[in-house]
């Protein structure tokens, strides 16, 4: 706004004094102060209010004005409450400074004037911004956002002073601000308890934008972030959508836009220009989905050679084909692990294929990462009203002293996902998740989707909306139970033995017979070393590269007695 509006408004008291040619000048603010030097808290464009405090000889006049046209303000109100007239050295000061000057009635409160610039200022700025969110827009349709969600984000810092973060319907960051004094990112519990929240509130068919406040009392397990008893902080969550389908199709890998402000007394404008945000982030979404294309077709063709039993060396060509794919610049074949996946909605009128598949492109990512890219490494199929997620993991060199690869664990993952999708599936939805080990071969593949499938029915017959269970949970009792099926066996036989089969083949190192034989021995170095006529340390080098292809330890009983199983199934 120009400061010749403000003179315009005569319900501010205002009367100028001096530099009517300086009425052009742009107001981005306003700022009232008695300092004698408050040049620190200056950046250009304010209408600095003064009652005149600082005033105590006439030469102080012009230091005041000195320091105010140095550090670019736009205009100097001065209230008559305190002296009455205006000192005629303050007037010529201004006057030697180009500074326009004005006085206030006594009967205006500073606060009134305040609050107009201020709701002057916010309504131009959010103009402004309207206009730089739809030319953003134009060109989003024929190109890259440039700079992707961030950018928008950036554009509601600087100019609306709107604290906002992108979500993944877990609470993961995606974006937020990267203006310097933005404030830091949301605390990941925080940020789950917002994701939480939305869901819960568009299950329940409110119209966005949800408004929340939160209190952190302790006695919420994701109260870490929020102000303690007595304070509040409000966030209006906007949806971003991606599509106009069911809103269970889509509602599970939804992202959001968290806003640290309460929508509630908003201008309309203002709620627009967000709803306006958030289609732009939504054409990103669009944008990023579209371009996992490649990676759900190479997660199909591996799935469909793998259920078919085709040869290892064409599945072994595929992965070669995946590998620089999803980990780019890696060079070596990662392991490898798979994720399996069901949505199912009471009536079963939503495909839960589709669903479960969106929804493990979003959350198999580590919680701490921020940023949208590291989803793009997950290739996920789908097939049937199962998902089945193929998650590289960075390989190991065989001379590292530890080959074996965590990977995902279930229980990790669980601990993520529950509590804010449960709120989104509701009363008429479950998820269930199986997770495998991590293999390093094509042989394994195969024994590793079994793995996880059957992981999968294991967190089925579990109470809740959300349950997983991982192959640590598959222990070597439950393989002699008479309900588990054949499949399932040799899925724990091929996870076990097929990374010293693959090392045999390629090394010629007798992994095999020298595990057979060490069982034999009751895991006595001595006979052992001599039944297989090798000297003793060359047998614990043997067994030590067993027990790092494998992440076993043969001196615990549980692993020797899984060998011994495994080969007696194989």
């Amino acid at each position: 706004m120009r400061l010749r509006a403000l003179l315009d408004t005569h319900s501010l008291g205002l009367t100028l004094l001096g530099g009517d040619e300086e009425l052009d000048r742009t107001v981005r603010g306003v700022m009232t102060t008695d300092l004698r030097d408050p040049s620190r808290y200056l950046s250009g464009g304010e209408l600095v209010l003064t009652g005149l405090a600082w005033r105590r000889e006439p030469e102080d006049a012009e230091r005041f004005v000195r320091i105010l046209a140095t550090a670019g303000v736009a205009g100097l109100a001065a209230g008559e409450a305190e002296l009455g007239a205006i000192p005629d050295d303050l007037v010529q000061a201004c006057a030697r400074h180009r500074l326009p000057l004005f006085s206030v009635d006594e009967k205006v409160s500073f606060a009134s004037i305040t609050e107009h610039v201020v709701r002057q200022v916010s309504s131009e700025r959010a103009g402004d911004l309207a206009a730089v969110v739809d030319r953003h827009r134009r060109l989003m349709t024929s190109g890259p956002a440039g700079g992707g969600p961030e950018v928008v984000l950036d554009l509601l810092g600087s100019d609306l002073d709107l604290r906002a973060w992108v979500l993944s319907p877990t609470g993961r960051q995606i974006a937020g601000s990267t203006l310097a004094g933005a404030g830091p990112e949301l605390p990941a519990p925080l940020a789950a308890r917002l994701a939480g929240e939305h869901l819960a509130a568009a299950r329940s068919g409110r119209r966005g934008p949800h408004r929340i406040t939160l209190r952190g009392t302790g006695a919420h397990p994701l109260d870490e972030g929020l102000p303690g008893d007595g304070a509040g902080a409000t966030y209006s969550l906007f949806p971003i959508r991606h599509g106009s389908r069911d809103l269970r199709q889509t509602l599970l890998s939804d992202w959001l836009l968290a806003v640290e402000a309460d929508a509630g007394d908003w201008s309309e404008e203002r709620l627009d220009l967000l709803h306006g945000v958030t289609q732009l982030i939504a054409v990103e979404r669009d944008r990023r989905d579209a371009a996992r294309t490649v990676r759900r077709r190479l997660a199909q063709e591996v799935l469909e050679l793998v259920q078919t039993g085709a040869p290892p060396a064409e599945i072994a060509a595929r992965l070669r084909v995946a590998a620089p794919v999803l980990l780019p610049g890696l060079g070596a074949a990662p392991h490898w692990q798979i994720v399996v996946a069901r949505v199912e909605w009471e009536g079963g009128d939503v495909p839960g294929g589709p669903v479960a598949q969106s929804l493990l492109e979003e959350v198999l990512v580590a919680p701490g990462t921020s940023g949208p890219e590291p989803a793009d490494r997950i290739a996920v199929a789908h097939t049937g009203d199962e998902a089945v997620a193929l998650v590289p993991l960075p390989a190991v060199p065989e001379d590292a002293a530890d080959t074996a690869t965590d990977g995902l664990r279930a229980d990790q993952l669980l601990r993520v996902i529950r509590e804010p999708l449960a709120r989104g599936l509701a009363d008429d939805g479950r998820l269930t998740v199986g997770v495998s080990a991590s293999v390093h071969s094509a042989e394994g593949l195969r024994g590793a989707l079994e793995e996880a499938r059957h992981a999968r029915r294991v967190a089925a017959a579990r109470p809740g909306r959300v349950c997983a269970a991982g192959h640590e949970e598959l222990a070597s009792h439950v393989l002699l139970l008479p309900f588990v099926p054949d499949d399932v066996r040799r899925a724990f036989t091929a996870r076990l033995l097929d990374p010293l089969r693959d090392y045999d083949r390629r090394h010629r190192a007798e992994l095999i017979p020298t595990l057979e034989a060490f069982l034999d021995c009751d895991g006595s170095w001595t006979r052992c070393a001599t039944r297989l006529h090798l000297h003793v340390n060359t047998l614990r080098y043997r067994v030590g590269r067993i027990e790092q292809l494998t992440g076993r330890d043969l001196s615990r009983l549980e692993d020797k007695l899984d060998f011994f199983l495994a080969l007696r199934m194989s």
